[in-house]
């Protein structure tokens, strides 16, 4: 079985197990329905997750995404001088 990664989605005999964010300890996942409309989040150990797909024989449908990280470029902006008042 492959470790649990943010973005899985795991199908079962009745429902799909999407798996949102993966900590150390604890799993975000939403667990519904097929084709359902609205699926609750859900907050689970790893562990009982991994026994919980384990024991219902679920396949991996779709793999976690790599994360691409993107250079941040920081522009410094200068405030435009204001042009001195002529003197009369």
């Amino acid at each position: 079985m492959e470790p649990l990664a943010d973005g899985q989605i795991w199908r079962m005999a009745e429902t799909n197990l999407q798996v949102d964010m993966v900590g150390k300890l604890l799993v975000h996942y939403k667990l519904g329905k097929h084709n359902a409309v609205r699926v609750s989040n859900s907050i689970g150990s790893q562990t009982d997750i991994v026994k919980f797909l384990k024991k219902n024989k679920a396949v991996l449908v779709q793999r976690s995404k790599p994360v691409v990280v993107k250079p941040v470029v920081v522009v410094k902006k200068v405030a435009a001088k204001k042009p001195a008042a002529k003197k009369k």
